[in-house]
């Protein structure tokens, strides 16, 4: 007899991006932002005194967390902060979901929602989206209401992979007829035109989560937290793991979030960088997502995803590429520097060009 899990037996664990050793391949596979953090994490991270680290971390992160709340208007106690934001979304299965219950999610969307419910061993809702990827909210209330048993819905907006952003009106409709915690996963949300942390704070069923991963660029630190009502925090901190938000990362996220401005730049040199390249795709005959994220989601041309893609990784350039029957067809490409965008471009063209 096994000592593990059936589920678990049975279980495909999320696969990450690769994370290639050479620091000549060109990289735009990963969503990671191209550019550094603030100076003051630099800073803060010299001016840390290496015996502090004998010492456990604060455990509830209380002035990062004092730092959040200043920033989204909210209280203290309705910060719950993580390592990465990937434990926020693990800690919300096992908080808002009962053993015979049931998550639910839109499809495509972030391939590790399925995952963690497979983890938690709970049943899936899975609601597709319309052709054009965008969101069916009338159809998805409609279909919820029939499954009391989904008590917790991810909602990823911006969308993964898709980078389409979800008008706010259409977010607050779902959330507010939906019987559970609708948890808006906001990863990208600082390359969009709005966000939703307003819901969060006005409607007790709502939890934004947020990631320093992408517009911080702090993806190696392992930082995310959620904002919503406190009850909702409360139960998540009673589920953590002791200590699961290190030292250095408390001291360099609280430097990152004193200086919002310089991620705000970053931010908006990224849009701009997206913004060429989706036109200059469009140009070359690519069907282009309207993206609100860090990355694009394209149909090439004339060629397949998957040959282009083993095209560019010929050309040392890496994207992203997910087999299935809606997302076989698209390729994910991240925005990088405007030199790695034009090599990519370069390429591009001339694989247009003799295709």
């Amino acid at each position: 007899m096994s000592m593990i899990r059936q589920s678990v037996m049975n279980l495909e664990g999320y696969t990450p991006g690769e994370q290639p050793d050479d620091p000549s391949i060109i990289k735009l596979n990963t969503n990671e932002n191209p550019y550094p953090p603030s100076p003051k994490v630099a800073e803060a991270l010299a001016a840390m005194d290496v015996a502090d680290l004998a010492r456990y971390p604060d455990p509830v992160c209380r002035a990062l967390r004092s730092a959040l709340a200043e920033l989204h208007g909210c209280k203290v106690d309705q910060v719950f902060v993580g390592n990465g934001s990937d434990e926020v979304l693990a800690l919300c299965t096992r908080a808002f979901v009962e053993n015979d219950g049931s998550v639910g999610f839109f499809d495509p969307t972030y391939s590790l929602y399925t995952i963690l419910a497979k983890i938690r061993d709970v049943g899936e809702r899975v609601i597709a989206l319309n052709d054009d990827f965008s969101w069916p909210i009338d159809d998805a209330i409609t279909a919820l209401n029939g499954h009391m048993d989904c008590t917790l819905f991810f909602f990823s907006n911006p969308n993964a992979p898709t980078g389409m952003l979800c008008p706010l009106d259409d977010v607050r409709r779902f959330c507010e007829a939906f019987d559970g915690v609708v948890v808006v996963d906001e990863a990208y949300v600082d390359f969009a035109e709005e966000c939703c942390d307003r819901l969060a704070l006005e409607l007790d069923n709502v939890l934004i989560a947020r990631t320093f991963s992408k517009s911080y660029s702090l993806a190696g630190l392992r930082l995310g937290y959620a904002i919503g009502s406190a009850p909702l925090v409360e139960a998540m901190y009673k589920l953590k793991d002791s200590y699961n938000v290190d030292a250095l990362a408390q001291v360099m996220a609280l430097a990152a979030v004193e200086d919002v401005a310089s991620m705000d730049a970053n931010a908006s040199r990224v849009v701009a960088t997206r913004q060429r390249l989706a036109r200059r795709l469009g140009e070359l005959g690519f069907t282009v997502c309207p993206s609100q994220a860090n990355f694009l989601w394209v149909e090439p041309p004339r060629m397949g995803a998957k040959e282009m893609f083993d095209a560019l990784r010929a050309h040392r350039i890496l994207v992203r590429y997910f087999p299935g029957e809606r997302t076989g067809r698209f390729l994910r490409i991240t925005v990088g520097t405007d030199a790695a965008i034009d090599r990519l471009l370069v390429v591009v063209t001339s694989l247009c060009s003799d295709g």
